[in-house]
């Protein structure tokens, strides 16, 4: 990376800098121009992010899944309140439309892990189902 002669505008306080990028991430970036300082300053936050305790509950199911539960297990899996509350609130300001950037991407991993859990629950219901008829 090579930061321009123009390195802070005193006025705007803009940064402008250049940087040498491979051409995939280019043509990314080129899609994403006019959403560019939002870009960075997620990619920012999430670099120098310490953990929080909202990941905890993600990582607690990603690990629970990860040593291969029953399928009556799966099925009783049920978030924390903690977590509960924490989905419960990001779900209040999506319907409002005020997330952050930083909330947004968390919705979007709590949206994610809400699919691999129903995903996983409906495997383990027709694993159950399977066992009942054999």
């Amino acid at each position: 990376m090579r930061l321009s002669d123009s390195i802070l505008d005193p006025i705007s306080t803009a940064m402008h800098i250049t940087i040498d990028l491979p051409e995939a991430l280019l043509t990314r970036l080129n899609a994403q121009e006019q959403s560019l300082p939002q870009v960075l300053e997620v990619g920012l936050d999430e670099l120098t992010a310490r953990p929080q305790a909202g990941f905890t509950g993600f990582a607690e199911v990603l690990e629970f899944l990860a040593n291969l539960p029953t399928p009556e297990e799966i099925l009783a899996l049920r978030p924390s309140e903690t977590l509960q509350a924490q989905i419960d609130q990001l779900s209040e300001k999506h319907r409002a439309e005020s997330l952050t950037p930083q909330e947004k991407q968390l919705w979007q991993q709590y949206e994610y892990l809400e699919h691999v859990i129903s995903m996983a629950k409906a495997k383990a219901y027709l694993k159950l189902n399977s066992q009942a008829i054999a």
